[in-house]
């Protein structure tokens, strides 16, 4: 039971802040409007920062089932304490967006524009070409597990990891989000746009869920293929999974750019 609280509290802390900065720097006749991509991404590694801070005492501190999925399945994670972590998670993130939904809730009614109020809470690629936004979703997770395995592996003044975690997500929201807007969490996308599928924002479109399979995928395929191509190459401990998933990512790599030559044939 701890573990879920940990949790709950560290990914309603996460999203909480993560959700409220893209209202601030989207939504009309807020102070923080047009204040741009840095400041999205540094709010949300902020945002890992603090959830971590927060969790640490009763959990792992994951915040993420790409970052549960990838510890279980190099044997670092318990498989008992999956389901958990991820209710928790999911609760966790339903709830900080619920927090972001009244706390804007003016500026919901001052934006007549439906995409921004849905891109509060649910990410929206630039450019959509679904398995192109796939793959670039599997290599943003792919990074961020893989990293946080390598900075696991290195000894930092007590109390600093999760700063060190939170930079990191910095960096891969400034060099690889600008595709996707960087889920890299299943439940950074899915909590918060279940939200706006409950609740009554005005004005607001569909939830467009026949896109959401790109953030719940990609994330956790991303994920373990990191922790496992981590075991692979820098513990020593082959497995037939790391080759499998291998195969698969770069099949998905060629379709990819098969689909986008596609997108532009036709222009």
């Amino acid at each position: 039971m701890a573990g879920f609280f940990g949790e709950f509290i560290g990914t309603m802390i996460l999203l909480t802040l993560g959700v409220g900065v893209v209202a601030g720097v989207t939504l009309k006749e807020s102070k923080a409007a047009g204040g741009g991509w840095i400041v999205i991404t540094l709010a949300w590694g902020l945002g890992v920062t603090l959830g971590i801070y927060a969790s640490a005492p009763f959990s792992a501190s994951h915040l993420n089932p790409a970052v549960t999925l990838g510890m279980a399945a190099i044997g670092e994670f318990p498989v008992a304490d999956i389901f958990p972590y991820i209710a928790g998670q999911l609760l966790g993130g339903m709830l900080g967006a619920a927090i972001v939904y009244f706390a804007y809730l003016p500026h919901f009614y001052e934006t007549d524009d439906a995409t921004t109020k849905l891109g509060v809470f649910a990410t929206i690629p630039a450019i959509r070409v679904p398995v192109a936004n796939f793959v670039t979703e599997v290599i943003g997770t792919f990074v961020l597990v893989l990293a946080i395995l390598f900075i696991g592996a290195n000894d930092f003044a007590d109390g600093l990891n999760p700063f060190i975690v939170g930079m990191l997500i910095v960096a891969i929201g400034l060099s690889l989000g600008g595709p996707t807007g960087y889920a890299i969490n299943p439940v950074r996308d899915w909590a918060p746009r279940l939200v706006h599928t409950l609740l009554p924002i005005p004005g607001k479109r569909t939830s467009d869920w026949a896109y959401a399979w790109v953030p719940l995928v990609g994330p956790i395929i991303g994920g373990v293929y990191g922790a496992i191509f981590y075991n692979q190459w820098f513990v020593g401990e082959p497995s037939i999974t790391f080759w499998v998933l291998t195969v698969f990512v770069l099949a998905s790599f060629v379709g990819a750019v098969r689909a986008t030559q596609q997108k532009y044939a036709t222009r």
